[in-house]
């Protein structure tokens, strides 16, 4: 049966206080209105359709780059005149069969067996209505069901029309529905906008619905916060904090060890083996995968990296692969106050200190950058120790050079190896050189000038000032 997805996401947020479009507002990482678009995609969706209207044109590019395999769509609602509206402007991008479901673009956490029990209780037949149980339902529109039939709702009673009987129903309305699409197109062509507001509202068609002998019943969410939506920025950051506790929880019950679950964000996907630990304040982004007994120390970013087994990353180191990765080998130690950017690839027992960067290159098992040191487009060899403050000058201007320290150099401290350069296996290059030509295999490379002691010298002296007379 054919699945189109509507998703309204045509509100400009004016409470969000932004000049960004609501809907691009990042939760988790990614945009409110990304969220839902991925969902529905994971729903074998035929169409996904979504209603622009506010910021269209950076709404619609933004979700075209996020999802280039999607089967996107967009229609815009200008000028905007309510939810009912906006659906209309849907109508000549969906089938003539099947099911239309209908979301939120600001309501991004609805889960996908939600969405799925939602459809299935349509079942390209009935109204289906998402609903939901709440503690205080102040605010959404009541639910009120056949007393002789619980599984027939007979209407939608907005807060403010409702009686005091009727505002103590707690299963309130979500703004979300599935409707059979043959049904939808007909309802949204006789909507009228005879009320206060003269806006066309979707939740007329519930009555229509029983009017045409439409059976109308209602599915609840698993709980309120896969159904919350949002309108400012305190509620976008409450969203954020319930959402990472869910993340938190599940990272802990398959076994991974967080020293506080109330400090902890990630913005992408973290796939962990097992017996690791995660102290406070930590960031994932991107794509991280973590072995079995990584630790990560306290106020960690890292984005976009392989960490093998038993590798350690001390507190306040930055990893960061972009789009080229990062790689970390078995029992490495990296940190604190390292950095490792794109193309860094370390092996087994490597060592990458205090204030260390590595970028594009790759260092062997065994090597060691401990203090205060830069690496870029480099290849670096087995058990290689390199010295605290050396650098590869990798760039002339225009080009960027590559540098190739082969097994078991020492690179004394405060040096520079001016790419392209070769240091041969076994080879020494003595503190405070710059090495600007290849140095052989086994040999010492040294290129600084010559120390000068000077007799009598004396430190100058401070002018004193001369006193007043």
């Amino acid at each position: 049966m054919r699945l189109d997805v509507v998703i309204m996401a045509a509100g400009k947020g004016t409470r969000m206080k932004s000049a960004r479009p609501k809907v691009l507002h990042p939760l988790a990482g990614r945009a409110l209105l990304q969220h839902v678009l991925e969902m529905g995609a994971g729903l074998g969706a035929d169409r996904l359709i979504t209603i622009t209207g506010h910021g269209a044109e950076s709404v619609e590019a933004a979700m075209r780059a996020a999802l280039p395999a999607a089967p996107l769509a967009f229609v815009r609602q200008e000028p905007q005149l309510g939810t009912g509206h906006a659906v209309q402007q849907a109508v000549p991008a969906l089938g003539d069969e099947g099911t239309t479901l209908i979301l939120n673009g600001d309501v991004p956490l609805v889960r996908p067996e939600t969405a799925r029990a939602l459809i299935a209780a349509c079942g390209g037949e009935k109204l289906a209505l998402l609903t939901v149980e709440l503690a205080d339902p102040t605010g959404y529109g009541r639910i009120v069901r056949d007393a002789a039939d619980r599984e027939r709702v007979l209407a939608i009673v907005e807060h403010k029309d409702a009686t005091p009987e009727q505002r103590a129903i707690t299963e309130g309305y979500t703004g979300m529905m599935a409707v059979p699409t043959r049904h939808l197109k007909r309802w949204l062509a006789a909507l009228r906008n005879d009320n206060a507001q003269k806006e066309y509202y979707l939740t007329d068609i519930v009555a229509m619905a029983e009017a045409d002998g439409v059976p109308v019943v209602a599915t609840l969410a698993g709980n309120e916060t896969e159904v919350l939506g949002v309108n400012s920025p305190l509620q976008l950051a409450e969203l954020e904090r319930r959402f990472q506790r869910v993340q938190a929880e599940s990272l802990m019950e398959a076994g991974v060890r967080l020293m506080d679950p109330a400090r902890f964000d990630l913005r992408g996907v973290l796939r962990c083996g097992r017996d690791v630990a995660i102290d406070v304040n930590c960031v994932f982004e991107g794509e991280v995968e973590l072995g079995d007994e990584v630790q990560i120390g306290a106020n960690c970013v890292i984005r976009n990296a392989r960490i093998a087994a038993g590798a350690v990353i001390h507190p306040f180191t930055h990893i960061d692969g972009e789009a080229a990765g990062v790689e970390v080998g078995e029992g490495a130690l990296i940190g604190p106050f390292a950095r490792l950017r794109p193309g860094a690839r370390l092996g087994r027992a490597v060592h990458i200190g205090n204030f260390v960067e590595v970028k594009n290159s790759t260092l062997a098992d065994g090597a060691k950058a401990n203090h205060l040191a830069y690496l870029g487009d480099a290849t670096v060899g087995e058990r290689v120790n390199y010295g605290a403050g050396s650098i590869t000058a990798n760039y002339d201007g225009a080009n960027k050079h590559r540098t190739v320290i082969e097994a078991d150099v020492h690179i004394g401290s405060n040096c520079v190896l001016v790419a392209p350069v070769t240091i041969g296996a076994g080879a020494t290059v003595g503190g405070g050189s710059t090495i600007t030509k290849d140095v052989a295999p086994g040999q010492l490379g040294v290129a600084r000038g010559k120390q000068v002691v000077l007799d009598g010298w004396v430190r100058p002296s401070k002018n004193k000032p001369a006193k007043p007379a």
